[in-house]
C-alpha cells in the first residue's frame, strides 16, 4: 500500500477522496502548528476539478461531497481552533518554537484590530498561514461567540465553496485539465501567496514612511 502524504493534494485525494477534504480543511482551519503545514487552496482548487466529468470520462469525486465536506471542515475546524484559543491558546502559542506560526499570530492579531472582528475573519479566510491561526487567535483575544460564529462560517462557506466551484468549472470546459493536475496546484500555491506579499510590502512602505 503506497503511504500518503497529507502535505500533497494529489495524495490525499488519491486516497480519502471528499473525506480527506474533510479532515485536511478541518486541520488547516484551527489547529495551530499541525495546520500550518497542510494543503488548502491547494487542495480544494483540485478536488473541485476532479469533480467536472465529460464526454470520454465519468467524475473522480461527487461535487456535492466535496462542497459538504469542505464546508463542514472549514466551520467546524475553526471553531474548534476558537475554542483552543479560549481555553490555553495563549500559553500554546508561547510554548511554540515556531518564528512563522508567532509572526502569523502577530498578523491575525492586527488583522482583527484593524478591520474588526467580521471582516478580518472574512478576509483572513484567503490568506494562507494566516487562516490558520486566525481563529485561535480570536478565541485569545474572547471575540463574543456569536460574533466569531456568525463571521468564520461565512468566510469559511464563501472561501471553501468559491474554490471547490472554481476547479469544477475549469474542469468542466478544457477536457483533460486533470492532466496537468500539479502545474495547476503550483498556479494556486503563486495566487495563494499573492495577499501575503501584497501585505508584505505595505509593511515595508509603513516602517520606511516613521522612519
Amino acid at each position: 500500500m503506497t503511504a500518503v502524504n497529507p502535505m500533497n493534494s494529489a495524495s490525499v485525494l488519491a486516497a480519502f477522496g471528499a473525506i480527506g477534504v474533510l479532515v485536511v480543511v478541518f486541520a488547516e482551519s484551527g489547529l495551530l502548528v499541525v495546520g500550518f503545514f497542510l494543503p488548502g487552496d491547494t487542495l480544494l482548487f483540485p478536488a473541485g476539478v476532479l469533480c467536472a466529468g465529460s464526454a470520454h470520462q465519468t467524475p473522480r469525486l461527487a461535487l456535492w461531497q466535496v462542497l459538504l465536506c469542505a464546508a463542514v471542515g472549514a466551520v467546524v475546524g475553526a471553531q474548534v481552533g476558537y475554542l483552543i484559543g479560549r481555553h490555553g491558546g495563549r500559553a500554546l502559542l508561547a510554548r511554540t518554537s515556531s518564528h512563522r506560526v508567532k509572526e502569523a499570530a502577530a498578523r491575525a492579531e492586527k488583522l482583527l484590530a484593524r478591520y474588526g472582528h467580521g471582516k478580518a475573519l472574512v478576509i483572513g479566510r484567503f490568506v494562507p498561514l494566516l487562516r490558520t491561526v486566525l481563529h485561535p487567535v480570536a478565541g485569545v483575544l474572547g471575540v463574543p461567540v456569536r460574533t466569531f460564529t456568525l463571521w468564520q462560517t461565512v468566510g469559511g462557506i464563501l472561501w471553501s465553496q468559491a474554490l471547490v466551484l472554481a476547479g469544477y468549472s475549469l474542469g468542466a470546459s478544457v477536457p483533460h485539465v486533470d492532466d496537468y493536475l500539479l502545474p495547476l496546484v503550483a498556479v494556486v500555491v503563486v495566487l495563494s501567496t499573492l495577499p501575503l506579499l501584497i501585505e508584505a510590502r505595505r509593511a515595508r512602505r509603513r516602517r520606511r514612511s516613521t522612519d
